[in-house]
């Protein structure tokens, strides 16, 4: 017999017992398997007798067979009591007399909530566009002449899209700080490379000419001596040179690609490409809309179990990442509590996509998946061994069953809710 209690939320208790029966017929088994190999002198293996055995393994063998029969008993007595476990039961025997007849426990544990998401129909979702145009085209093979564009000294103030030759020493409090001086630095004007306030101090100047001026770091900006702070800055404009692009022609579109040379079919390939980038990031963005309306209107308890877990992943990911990056992690840790706002979200988000699919049938159909995978094996050279790869493994097929799931659930938050269309700009799309 079991009972079940409520602790509190969605914290449970379970009080149950183990048959010392059970528990003796798992412990002889599993000294019945340890004498097959175990080594122990005067014996030969597999002709050690029952008491040596217990007298040897006798313990480690009791351990783990109550360790076992408490988590066969505990998944019974869940499903006997129609309980959805979530995470792991935390077990305290009640019975201090391990060969009694019946071994009383509780194990405390968490389950998992039921799911209430609100009425959809009182919000209002921004649904963003986008439409491809001509100039979007023209942009891009503009950026792609710059990426080859050479330079030619002149004689004039520097500007935008130039490329400058500096010598430049950074001072905090006097002192040059580290990273901070540097000799005939090269680096273009108006590509973000350097921060504002230092181009714009450059923007103008002319070969030869030395200016000084304070400028004040971002708060998070990466060099923590100097986040934050005024320095000051010296800085000797040795050379300007302008940018030369290269013609629009044959050599041009052979260059980044089309074997032919063909202008028509590189503004093609280029249209094609804006297309189906532009659409994977459309899906990205309205997919994060719609999950911030569910977020809005779902009020429910997320198992701490669940929360602590995902926060330790996020934490391990982030360390892995740090790690690939080249930063030494060795003796370094980082506090889960970090990740505890995104875990708690991706946590609901997960519990509340499950709910749904399951009561409104959002399951990934197999048409979806395949669409997907011929959509992201187009930029290859040969799309069909990119879908074979695809479906030549279960785990990159579930990838895409995950990916359309989310879009099944994107459309029916944008079939639930009130939307209202919102045109981005190329720039605001393409995050520049």
């Amino acid at each position: 017999m079991s009972s079940v209690e409520t602790v509190s939320g969605l914290e449970r208790r379970l009080n149950a017992s183990v048959a010392q029966q059970v528990l003796s017929s798992q412990v002889a088994a599993r000294l019945k398997n340890i004498g097959r190999t175990a080594k122990i002198a005067g014996f030969r293996p597999g002709k050690v007798p029952a008491k040596v055995l217990e007298q040897y393994y006798g313990a480690q063998a009791r351990q783990e067979a109550l360790g076992d029969a408490l988590q066969q008993s505990f998944a019974e007595a869940a499903q006997l009591n129609n309980l959805k476990v979530a995470g792991y039961p935390q077990f305290e025997l009640k019975t201090t007399d391990l060969n009694a007849a019946q071994i009383e426990y509780s194990a405390t544990f968490e389950v998992y909530p039921e799911v209430a998401i609100g009425d959809l129909s009182g919000e209002t979702v921004e649904r963003l566009t986008y439409e491809l145009s001509a100039a979007d085209i023209e942009s891009t093979i503009s950026t792609l002449r710059k990426q080859r564009a050479t330079f030619e000294s002149v004689d004039r103030a520097a500007q935008a899209d130039d490329q400058v030759r500096i010598d430049f020493v950074g001072k905090l409090n006097g002192e040059v700080f580290q990273g901070g001086e540097a000799k005939d630095y090269p680096f273009v004007l108006g590509v973000g490379r350097m921060l504002p306030e230092f181009e714009a101090a450059i923007t103008g100047m002319k070969a030869g000419e030395v200016k000084s001026f304070d400028m004040t770091f971002p708060e998070d900006y990466h060099g923590k001596d100097v986040a934050g702070k005024q320095v000051t800055f010296t800085i000797t404009l040795n050379q300007v040179e302008e940018a030369k692009l290269p013609a629009l022609d044959n050599a041009f579109a052979t260059e980044v690609g089309i074997a032919d040379g063909d202008i028509s079919k590189l503004e093609e390939e280029i249209r094609s490409n804006l297309a189906r980038e532009l659409l994977r990031r459309l899906k990205a963005r309205n997919k994060d809309v719609a999950m911030d309306a569910l977020l809005k209107v779902a009020n429910f308890d997320i198992p701490k179990s669940l929360l602590e877990w995902e926060s330790h992943n996020l934490m391990q990911q982030t360390a892995r990442d740090m790690e690939s990056r080249g930063m030494n992690m060795k003796g370094m840790s980082l506090p889960p509590e970090l990740f505890r706002e995104r875990a708690e979200k991706r946590v609901k988000l997960g519990l509340i996509l499950a709910d749904l699919v399951q009561k409104h049938d959002l399951k990934a159909k197999p048409e979806q998946v395949k669409e997907l995978a011929q959509e992201f094996a187009q930029s290859f050279d040969q799309p069909e061994d990119v879908v074979r790869w695809y479906y030549a493994d279960a785990s990159r097929l579930q990838e895409l069953e995950n990916l359309a799931l989310e879009l099944n659930v994107v459309d029916w938050v944008l079939a639930q809710a009130k939307t209202v269309d919102k045109a981005l700009t190329f720039n605001e799309l393409m995050g520049s």
